[in-house]
C-alpha cells in the first residue's frame, strides 16, 4: 500500500514516527506500507486532506492453467477511509488462458459516466494499453435514498425508450412512467432494468417554507427547542390533536406520543437547538438504569445536548464507569475533534462545579460524585450520534467532593488533568482525590504546569500522596513533586477557606509515565553467515514488549543474512518474545548436491532470549529426493500413544507449508526420503546444552513416490505408522510408502486402526500391500472398496498408498505393526519322530551285532583235557550251558587247597604231600581217557625240583582275592592288569619283557609288604 500526494513537498507531506519516545519523524511525498507492519503516520499538509492524498493497494493474482492464488479477493474499505483510495489487483495468466472474474452482489453494469455511489471500476488487459481502460459502475437496480421533507423528487422517462419500471415500498407501488418521492427515510428504490440511467431522468423540486417533523418522546424524558439565533424570523409549532402551540424562542415536549413539530422556517436547525434530557433517581443499591445513548431519527441536523440528571441518597455518591479506553479530560472551554463533547456537573450545597469536560479515548475510566450532578453530551448538528455507552451505579460513602480513577497507559505517555471549575475557583473547603493505576515496570513523575494559590483565611492548601502500607507524603503546590517513583498512588487536592475577592486555587498538571528498565541493545552479525537469518516476533496478546531495529520500532524484526543490525530490548521477557532462524541450502543439479550434516550455528551472545527453533529451507532439482538420517541411526513419528517427549524434536514441511509430520530420534524409521523441496525446522529446549548435529542429509536420484520411509519395526513393542500431514490427511495426488523389514523368523502383523477415506472424482486413492521380492500383491484396495482391518505378512513387505483429488473427506491412515514369532511345531514334531525311528534302529543294530558277537565267543572257547581225545565245544558234548547247571557250585572250599604254597618248607609239608596221592581238585591233569583221535603231544615244563607238585596255579600268579587286610604285592592287586597280555584266543603274552601293569582300581593300593612269620 502506497500514500502519496501530488502536490510540492513544501505544501503536503506524509510522515512516518518511530524511535523509543516517538521523537523520530520521516517525512515524504510518499510512503509504502508493509503489510501486517503497524505504521502510525502524520499528515503534513496546509491543503484539506481528503483532497491532497491518494492511497494506492496493490495486490498480485498468480493464475495458471487450472485455478488461481489466491482465489478470493476483497477490499479493506475502513483503512485510510479519509482519502481517495485506489485498490488495484495484477492478475498475471499464461498465454491463450481466459481469466474470469466474478463478483459478489448485484454485478457491474459499463459506463462512461462517475459512479454515484463514488465506486469507480475499470478493466485493462496487457494487449488494450493504448486503449483508454473499460469503466464500470455497480449495478444500479436497487438503491435506498433518503428525502429531507422540503424536497420532492420526481422520477421520469420516455415511453419510446425500453420498458422499465421502477417501484417503490412493500409490497412494491410501481409505475413505467413518472414516479414522484416526497420526504423519507432510508426509502428503496428499484428499477426493472439493468441501465436504468439511461431510461429516467431525475427533476428535484425543493420547498422553501415550513418545515414539519413528527417526534415521539421516550418515557421519563423532556425534548426542549431553544432558539440560539435572532435572526431570521421564525417560530416552532407544537400539534397535539386539533391545538397547535407557537412559539418564536421555546418549546418542550414531554408527553411520550406522536407529536407534530413544525417551524416557519426553511432551516431551523440553523436557528434552534434542542436538548433531550432525562433523569435518573437512584436507591442506596442501585440505579433506575444504564446510560445507553441511543441514535434518534429526529433532529438528525440541529445541534444537539443530551443531558442526563443524577440523584442520589445524601449519604452515597453517583458512579460513572466508563469503557475502554476511558475518557480524555480536555480544558471546559475546548471541544472534542469528533464532534462529542462529554461534561460532568455536581451540585454542591456551595453550588454547581464542573467536575471536568472530557472526549472519548483516554486514561479516565470511572468518576464519582456526591448529592447531584448532570452528565451532558454535546453534539453538532453536521455529526452522526456515535455515543459512549458508559454505566451508571452507586458508589460508596466519601468526604470527596468528587473522586477521579485514572489508568495510566504503558509506555511512555503525558496524561494532562485540571481541577474542578479549571480555570476557574477550585470550591473552598472541599477536597478532591485522583486514584492513579500505574503499570508495572514504569516509573511516574508529577509536573505542577499552571497553578495559583490563594489566599487562605483559614487552614491551607495542601497536596496528599497516598500510597499502600506507607506513610502519607504532605506538600504544598510550591513543593517539589514526586518524580520517577513507582506503583499505585492516590493525590488528594485540600482547599482552604480563601479571601473571595482574590484569585482562587486552581491546578492544571501532568503525569507522565515512563519505563522503569532500561532497554537491553544487541548487535547482531550476519556478515559471516551469508545464508542465515533471525526472526523476532512478539507472542501473546498482552505483551508489553517494545523492539526495535536501527532505531525504529517493530512488531516483528527480521534480520537477513549477510548484514547487520543494532536491535533493542525494552521490557521483553522471554515468554513474551521468540527468536528462530533459518538457512536456505539448494543446489542446481543432483550430482553437485554435496552431503551435508545439519548443525545449529552459534548466534551473537547479546541476544537477551534463547533460540527458539532453527529452519533449513532444503531446495533439490525437480528430479532430485531429499534423502534424512538420523544420526542416531533412526527417527521415531510423533503420533497419539507414540508422542516425543526428548529434548529435540523435528518438523518436517513442504516449502509451501504442507506438513509430512514431527519426528524425534531412535525409533523404528531408519531413513526418510522425499520427492519435494523441505524445510526441516528443529525446536529444542535448550540449543546451547543440545549442540546437534541434528540431520544427516543428502540428494539422491528422484523416486517415484512423495515420500517413502524405510522401517525396521520394534521386536518388543507395536509400531505405528501415519500418512503424512496426519490426521488431516494427504495431498491430493500424492504417494507414500513403507519399506517394512521384517527380522528372520518373524511375521509382521499388520493392522489399520484409523482409516478415513475420501470420496474421489476423476482417479482413485488406493491401499496396495506387496511382499518384497514378489509380484503377486497381499492386498489391493480403492477408496470405494472395504479395507481388511487387519493382514498377516510373512516376510519383508511394502506399504503404498496413493491419494486423489478428494471431493469430500480426507484421506489418512493410521497403521500398527506387531512382529511375532513363527512357529515350528510341526517340524520339530516330525524332526523328534526321525530321530526316535533312528535310534530305535540303531539300538536295533548294537542289539543284533552284540548278540552275534556273544555267539561267536562261546564257540570260540574250548576246555582241553590232556588224557583222552580232545572235543569241540561246537560238538555239543555239553547239553546244559553253565547257567543251566552247577558245575561251578562247590559244596565246600579247602583253605590248604587254596594256601597250601604258603605252607612249604614246614613241618606240615610230608602231611600235604599224603593229601594230594588221591585225585587233584582243580589242578591241572593229563587226560588219559580214551581219545577218538591222534592225540597232540604237549611238552609241559619240568617239574620243580624243590616240590614234587603245586596247586593248579600259585595263589600269587592268579587273580583270587586275597583274604581281607592279607598284604599283596602291587602286581598281584586286583587293581592292576599285565599290559602284556593281548586281547586274543587264548589271553596269552605278546612279549616276555617287564610286567607293565594298568591300573584297574581307583583305590589307594598300600606298599607291598614282605610277608614274615610273625604276621601269619
Amino acid at each position: 500500500m502506497t500514500v502519496a500526494t501530488a502536490l510540492p513537498l513544501t505544501l503536503c507531506a506524509v510522515c512516518t514516527i518511530n524511535g523509543v519516545n516517538k521523537t523520530q519523524t520521516s517525512c515524504s511525498s510518499s510512503v509504502t506500507l508493509e503489510p501486517e507492519v503497524e505504521v502510525e503516520l502524520l499528515f503534513n499538509c496546509s491543503q484539506p486532506i481528503g483532497e491532497s492524498y491518494t492511497v494506492t493497494n496493490t495486490r498480485s493474482i498468480e493464475c495458471t492453467k487450472d485455478t488461481c492464488s489466491p482465489k478470493v479477493e476483497q477490499m479493506s474499505p475502513s483503512i485510510l477511509k479519509e482519502f481517495t483510495r485506489n485498490f488495484v489487483w495484477e492478475v498475471k495468466a499464461p498465454k491463450k488462458t481466459t481469466v474470469t472474474v466474478d463478483l459478489f452482489g448485484e454485478g457491474l453494469i459499463e459506463t462512461s459516466r462517475p459512479c454515484s455511489d463514488g465506486f469507480q471500476y475499470s478493466v485493462a488487459t496487457s494487449t488494450s494499453k493504448t486503449k483508454s481502460p473499460t469503466q464500470y459502475c455497480r449495478e444500479g437496480r436497487k438503491m435506498v435514498i433518503t428525502i429531507s421533507p422540503d424536497t420532492t423528487v420526481v422520477l421520469s422517462r420516455d415511453l419510446q425508450e425500453s420498458d422499465c419500471e421502477v417501484c417503490t415500498g412493500s409490497p412494491p407501488n410501481c409505475s413505467s412512467t413518472e414516479k414522484t418521492l416526497t420526504a423519507a427515510e432510508k426509502l428503496q428504490v428499484e428499477f426493472g432494468c439493468p441501465k436504468p440511467q439511461d431510461d429516467y431522468s431525475v427533476k428535484i423540486k425543493k420547498t422553501i417554507g415550513n418545515r414539519m417533523l413528527s417526534v415521539t418522546p421516550d418515557p421519563d424524558t423532556i425534548i426542549t427547542i431553544r432558539r440560539v439565533s435572532q435572526e431570521p424570523d421564525c417560530s416552532v409549532c407544537v400539534k397535539k390533536g386539533s391545538d397547535q402551540k407557537c412559539n418564536p424562542d421555546l418549546q418542550q415536549l414531554t408527553d411520550p406520543q406522536n407529536i407534530s413539530v413544525e417551524f416557519t422556517c426553511p432551516q431551523p436547525h440553523n436557528i434552534y437547538s434542542v436538548e433531550i434530557n432525562r433523569e435518573i433517581d437512584c436507591t442506596e443499591t442501585s440505579c433506575s438504569g444504564d446510560i445507553v445513548q441511543l441514535e434518534t431519527t429526529f433532529f438528525p441536523d440541529f445541534n444537539r445536548t443530551f443531558t442526563w440528571d443524577l440523584k442520589v441518597v445524601p449519604a452515597r455518591t453517583f458512579q460513572l464507569d466508563f469503557p475502554e479506553p476511558g475518557m480524555q479530560q480536555i480544558p471546559k472551554e475546548d471541544s472534542c475533534p469528533d464532534g462529542h463533547t462529554y461534561s460532568l456537573i455536581s451540585y454542591l450545597r456551595s453550588g454547581p462545579a464542573d467536575i471536568g469536560t472530557f472526549c472519548k479515548g483516554g486514561s479516565v475510566t470511572t468518576i464519582m460524585g456526591r448529592y447531584k450532578g448532570r452528565m451532558s453530551l454535546r453534539v453538532s448538528g453536521d455529526v452522526k450520534l456515535d455515543p459512549v455507552d458508559f454505566k451508571i451505579k452507586v458508589g460508596p460513602e466519601t468526604s470527596f467532593m468528587a473522586i477521579m480513577k485514572v489508568k495510566l497507559p504503558r509506555g511512555v505517555s503525558d496524561t494532562d488533568l485540571y481541577t474542578p471549575k479549571y480555570p476557574g475557583d477550585f470550591p473552598d473547603m472541599q477536597q478532591m482525590q485522583w486514584e492513579f493505576t500505574v503499570p508495572d515496570m514504569h516509573n511516574y513523575t508529577m509536573h505542577f504546569r499552571q497553578y495559583t494559590d490563594p489566599e487562605c483565611l483559614k487552614d491551607g492548601v495542601m497536596v496528599e500522596y497516598v500510597k499502600e502500607n506507607q506513610q502519607v507524603t504532605k506538600l504544598t503546590t510550591s513543593d517539589p513533586q514526586p518524580q520517577h517513583q513507582q506503583g499505585n498512588f492516590s493525590m488528594v487536592l485540600k482547599n482552604c477557606e480563601t479571601n473571595k475577592t482574590l484569585q482562587g486555587l486552581s491546578l492544571s498538571y501532568r503525569v507522565s509515565v515512563m519505563r522503569s528498565s532500561h532497554p537491553v541493545l544487541c548487535t547482531v552479525d550476519l556478515t559471516k553467515l551469508q545464508d542465515v537469518s533471525l526472526q523476532i516476533e512478539k507472542v501473546g496478546s498482552e505483551s508489553f514488549c517494545e523492539m526495535s531495529i536501527d532505531s525504529n520500532v517493530k512488531e516483528k524484526i527480521n534480520v537477513t543474512g549477510g548484514t547487520k543490525a543494532t536491535l533493542s530490548f525494552l521490557d521483553c521477557p522471554n515468554d513474551d518474545v521468540r527468536l528462530t532462524a533459518s538457512k536456505v541450502i539448494g543446489c542446481r543439479n543432483v550430482p553437485s548436491c554435496p552431503s551435508t550434516v545439519f548443525n545449529v550455528p552459534t548466534l551473537d551472545s547479546c541476544l537477551p532470549m534463547p533460540l527458539h527453533s532453527f529452519t533449513w529451507h532444503v531446495n533439490i532439482p525437480s528430479d532430485g529426493t531429499v534423502d534424512l538420517m538420523s544420526p542416531t541411526g533412526s527417527f521415531q513419528q510423533s503420533l497419539p500413544g507414540q508422542e516425543c517427549n526428548q529434548p529435540v524434536s523435528l518438523r518436517v514441511a513442504e516449502t509451501n507449508g504442507f506438513l509430512f509430520g514431527d519426528f524425534c530420534f531412535n525409533g523404528t524409521i531408519q531413513k526418510i526420503q522425499v520427492h519435494e523441496s523441505v524445510s526441516i525446522t528443529a525446536t529444542a529446549q535448550d540449543f546451547k546444552k543440545t549442540g546437534g548435529p541434528f540431520l544427516n542429509v543428502s540428494v539422491s536420484q528422484e523416486i517415484s513416490e512423495t515420500i517413502l520411509y524405510r522401517v525396521k519395526p520394534s521386536m518388543t513393542s507395536p509400531t505405528l505408522l501415519a500418512t503424512p500431514n496426519w490426521p488431516q490427511g494427504m495431498k491430493p495426488f500424492s504417494t507414500i510408502s513403507w519399506l517394512v523389514s521384517v527380522p528372520n523368523g518373524y511375521k509382521a502383523h499388520l493392522e489399520f486402526v484409523n482409516i478415513s477415506l475420501p470420496k474421489c472424482t476423476g482417479s482413485h486413492a488406493s491401499i496396495i500391500v506387496m511382499m518384497l521380492g514378489y509380484k503377486e500383491e497381499l492386498m489391493s484396495r480403492r477408496e470405494d472398496q472395504e479395507v481388511e482391518d487387519t493382514l498377516l505378512v510373512p516376510e519383508s513387505f511394502y506399504l503404498n498408498m496413493t491419494n486423489c483429488l478428494p471431493e469430500e473427506h480426507h484421506f489418512g491412515i493410521m497403521t500398527k505393526i506387531v512382529l511375532q514369532k513363527k512357529s515350528y511345531l510341526l517340524a520339530i514334531l516330525l524332526g523328534l519322530a526321525g530321530a526316535l525311528l533312528l535310534l530305535l534302529t540303531v539300538v536295533a543294530v548294537v542289539c543284533i551285532i552284540i548278540k552275534r558277537k556273544k555267539a561267536k565267543v562261546n564257540k570260540e572257547s574250548s576246555i582241553y583235557m590232556g588224557r583222552g581225545s580232545f572235543f569241540r565245544p561246537g560238538d555239543r558234548h555239553f547239553t546244559k550251558t553253565r547257567s543251566d547247571n552247577e558245575s561251578h557250585i562247590y559244596d565246600y572250599i579247602d583253605d590248604t587247597m587254596v594256601y597250601g604254597h604258603l605252607l612249604s618248607g614246614s613241618s606240615g609239608t610230608d602231611n600235604m604231600q599224603d593229601i594230594y596221592k588221591g585225585n587233584q581238585i582243580d589242578s591241572y591233569q593229563t587226560f588219559m581217557g580214551p581219545s577218538d583221535g591222534t592225540v597232540p603231544t604237549i611238552k609241559e615244563p619240568d617239574p620243580n625240583p624243590e616240590t614234587d607238585h603245586k596247586t593248579f596255579l600259585d595263589p600269587d600268579d592268579t587273580f583270587i582275592p586275597s583274604r581281607p587286610r592279607t598284604p599283596i604285592g602291587r602286581n598281584d592287586s586286583l587293581g592292576f592288569q599285565d599290559r602284556r597280555m593281548v586281547d586274543n584266543e587264548l589271553y596269552t603274552f605278546k612279549s616276555t619283557g617287564e610286567i607293565n601293569t594298568i591300573r584297574l582300581s581307583g583305590a589307594d593300593m598300600a606298599e607291598s609288604q614282605e610277608i614274615t612269620d610273625e604276621f601269619l
